[in-house]
């Protein structure tokens, strides 16, 4: 009984987090378009230190205290997901949202590549099968004469963040308050890209009711609740299981740029995207298929 109730518990927090990679890529055309009218670095700073702000002033009770060790997990979290963001943000400048949220994806490939060199776990053939076929669809999809646009190798870099912070998260959320690590988390990030864009002289106030919208859902819809849900989620389900639902980001990027910015994928953009899909999928998924009759069934890792 007690194990069908974690179970059922699992199961909702996933689809929480479904819910979330649908806030997170519906906010890439939002993003693009509000850092074109200001500093990547103070849109970031804005977004996150106000989701901080709000966490802690909704339930300071639960924002304040603290417990050994949960400061350093949030900062560390928090840095990786200030390196995500801007990354991100910046690479949102030179190419489209849709690239944006297909590229980011890899973070799925990555996790369990990182695992195999942070935790000493062999990564086993499918992650790195699936690694190669999301190596090959980004190139169908980013390159141009034989080299690599900048926006999407920024992005890039990004995906390899978010990678990390996946595995952080995993192995902190367990231990410490959820509602304090979140808020930790975020003003770390918020902190940093504040002090980053002081140093380069560009913070600037929000001029246009766009930029104002697009701090206001992001704050509000895709960093305070959120990183709230997948620090909770992070509880019960596992970094690889979690990467496999991060699949469903690219996805619903992918489809908001169709539907409210007009992009559309050439028929090579497409393969490229499927590869990535497919790869994304191999990598989490394959170990999982069912064995051949008279075969026994395999996690995909190396024993």
């Amino acid at each position: 009984m007690l194990s069908t109730r974690r179970g059922v518990g699992a199961y909702r927090w996933e689809l929480a987090m479904v819910a979330v990679t649908a806030v997170w890529g519906s906010t890439f055309v939002l993003v693009r378009d509000a850092v074109a009218q200001i500093p990547p670095f103070t849109f970031i700073a804005y977004r996150f230190l106000a989701a901080a702000v709000l966490l802690a002033a909704l339930r300071p009770r639960l924002a304040a205290g603290g417990q050994p060790g949960l400061l350093a997990a949030g900062v560390a979290a928090g840095l990786a997901l200030f390196a995500g963001y801007g990354f991100q943000t910046v690479g949102l400048q030179y190419t489209t949202a849709s690239n944006a949220g297909f590229i980011t994806g890899l973070s799925v490939v990555l996790t369990p590549l990182f695992a195999g060199l942070l935790l000493r776990q062999p990564p086993g053939r499918w992650p790195v099968l699936g690694a190669c076929l999301a190596a090959v669809g980004l190139g169908l999809l980013s390159l141009q004469r034989l080299e690599v646009r900048q926006g999407d190798a920024l992005v890039l870099g990004c995906a390899v963040a978010f990678a990390t912070h996946i595995l952080l998260l995993g192995r902190s959320a367990p231990r410490f308050s959820t509602y304090r690590l979140a808020v930790v988390q975020l003003a770390t990030a918020g902190l940093v890209a504040l002090a980053w864009a002081g140093l380069a002289g560009d913070l600037v106030a929000p001029a246009s009711a766009e930029v104002w919208v697009a701090l206001a859902i992001t704050s509000v819809a895709a960093s305070a609740g959120a990183f709230l849900v997948q620090t909770r989620a992070q509880r019960e389900v596992s970094p690889t299981r979690t990467a496999v639902i991060l699949t469903m980001e690219p996805v619903f990027a992918g489809l908001f740029g169709f539907l409210v910015a007009g992009e559309r994928l050439s028929g090579r953009g497409w393969l490229g995207a499927g590869l990535i899909l497919a790869g994304m999928l191999v990598a989490e998924l394959g170990g999982r298929l069912p064995a051949a009759p008279g075969q026994p069934r395999t996690n995909g890792a190396q024993p």
